[in-house]
């Protein structure tokens, strides 16, 4: 295909979430680490560096099962420094045990302390000045600290167990808590603004280094979220506000039962009448925050799979209609210049290649299908075109060394063939290799296989809550500079190293 965006060139980028960074407060954060991974990716000659969602995190941990889908994750804020600003001592902080490894993220421990820290911060602030202008220029900031807040009085639970009347945003005795607790609502707003002035001077540091930042966009929302509480009428509700079908994927060689989401669905017709508006405000937000946007779930704006509500599996589920060229239709008019990568995995149909091609949004390959035979479709790498943007595997799969101990033999052994890679030891670097020998513009590697590290750094696996999803990190020590030579030569080798760089 055609290459049809000018921005999509032959290069390179590293998968890594923010929560995956070094840190000694428990979570990968914006601070200092975070500029020496960024000087990393700069040694290695890549362009880009690819992330996570950066909301705040609910269930499972997940970074797709959030609060708001335009509130940024408190955790990622460092300590540092806002110490540095005056606004903490180094005892509200240093002396608590964030983790009992430095290689997992303890969410727990995370949970229980980081907001006492935060609110600490918050009664040392004086730039009030600074703070109300950023709450007047993001409107969703009102909503988003008002269910935190409701949701805080009611222990934490999701909205669809409150009273009554404190499910309807716009009722009495919810406008009378927005006066009673204002002082409340506002430390939400000061932890976004600390969060996004944070990220501001980190992304403005990866731009002085040539580093782009590829976003991702989950294409729904939690239930538990500020978003379907406050505007409940853009979804797929009852009249009791209780979802009448939600989200998931059928069943396939990899989960039998297919896979059960359960996010609300979106009324797409009601959303056609305001023009997408609600979308269009959150991909204008996102393009504060990213070079490049990774659209989760494509396929759902050709046609979506919904799932009776309350099932437990997604076996009854049927496909619907989604918005279609409409949807690509407003984003290209009200954002013209926008960069996004459409995740197009899964289930595809001639209509959904159509839809695809009708954007013209470079679409995923993953290498790692290209020798599984439990994965429908044609992923052999002499067929990706350069309109794509191409990976081993995501944060939905494997690692490549776990994919090669764990997958069917015959999967591997045709690996190895087609590769020519001596033995399974070689296969994981062979793979890499592979990966940034394709025609697709862009090749993306997650850390994991660059560090050549089993399962047990795997991201996450779907379908499953909990466990060891989205816990894994790096330490100081893997970001040495003979990997980043090692990955530095082996980009310039595919030509796909970074421009800016001259060696």
């Amino acid at each position: 295909m055609k290459n049809t965006n000018e921005w999509i060139t032959r290069s390179s980028g590293i998968l890594l979430p923010i929560s995956s960074l070094p840190s000694k407060y428990g979570i990968g954060s914006f601070g200092e680490a975070a500029r020496n991974w960024v000087d990393f990716l700069h040694a290695a000659k890549q362009s880009y560096w690819q992330i996570l969602p950066l909301s705040p995190t609910g269930f499972g941990d997940s970074p797709y099962q959030s609060f708001s889908a335009f509130a940024g994750n408190p955790y990622f804020i460092e300590l540092d420094e806002l110490e540095k600003e005056g606004l903490l001592c180094s005892s509200d902080y240093s002396n608590i045990k964030w983790c009992e490894s430095k290689s997992k993220v303890d969410y727990a421990t995370l949970y229980y302390n980081r907001e006492k820290v935060l609110r600490k911060a918050f009664l040392n602030f004086k730039d009030t000045g600074n703070l109300n202008d950023f709450i007047e220029k993001h409107s969703w900031l009102e909503d988003y600290g008002l269910f935190m807040v409701i949701k805080e009085l009611n222990s934490g639970k999701s909205w669809t167990q409150w009273a009554d009347h404190l499910r309807n945003r716009h009722s009495f005795e919810v406008m009378q808590l927005e006066k009673e607790k204002a002082e409340d609502i506002r430390f939400y707003a000061f932890v976004q603004y600390k969060f996004y002035s944070q990220w501001k001077a980190l992304r403005a540091y990866a731009r002085e280094k040539g580093v782009q930042i590829i976003g991702d966009i989950p294409i729904y929302v939690s239930m538990d979220s500020a978003d379907v509480w406050a505007a409940p009428e853009l979804y797929q509700l009852d009249e009791t506000n209780t979802p009448v079908e939600v989200s998931g994927c059928p069943p396939d060689s990899f989960a039998a039962g297919g896979q059960l989401w359960g996010n609300p669905l979106y009324d797409w017709d009601k959303m056609a009448k305001t023009e997408y508006k609600w979308w269009i405000e959150r991909f204008n937000k996102n393009f504060e925050l990213y070079d490049v946007i990774r659209l989760d779930h494509f396929r759902g704006l050709e046609s979506y799979f919904a799932i009776p509500y309350g099932d437990e599996t997604a076996e009854r589920g049927i496909w619907k209609t989604g918005p279609g060229k409409s949807f690509i239709d407003a984003i290209k008019q009200n954002i013209p210049e926008a960069k996004i990568i459409a995740e197009d995995l899964g289930y595809l149909t001639d209509e959904v290649y159509e839809l695809l091609k009708y954007s013209g949004y470079p679409g995923m390959k993953i290498t790692q299908y290209a020798f599984d035979n439990r994965e429908a479709g044609d992923y052999l790498p002499f067929t990706y075109g350069q309109n794509s943007v191409v990976y081993p595997g995501t944060h939905d799969n494997d690692t490549l060394r776990g994919w090669v101990e764990t997958a069917p033999e015959e999967c591997v052994n045709e690996a190895l063939l087609y590769t020519a890679a001596g033995s399974k030891k070689d296969l994981v670097n062979a793979m890499i290799r592979l990966t940034y020998q394709t025609a697709s513009s862009v090749a993306i590697i997650p850390m994991q296989d660059w560090l050549g590290l089993g399962s047990n750094a795997r991201m996450n696996t779907p379908s499953t809550v909990g466990g060891t999803n989205w816990q894994w990190r790096i330490t100081e020590k893997d970001l040495n500079p003979k990997l980043a030579k090692r990955i530095a030569e082996i980009t310039s080798t595919y030509r796909r190293a970074a421009r800016n760089e001259a060696g």
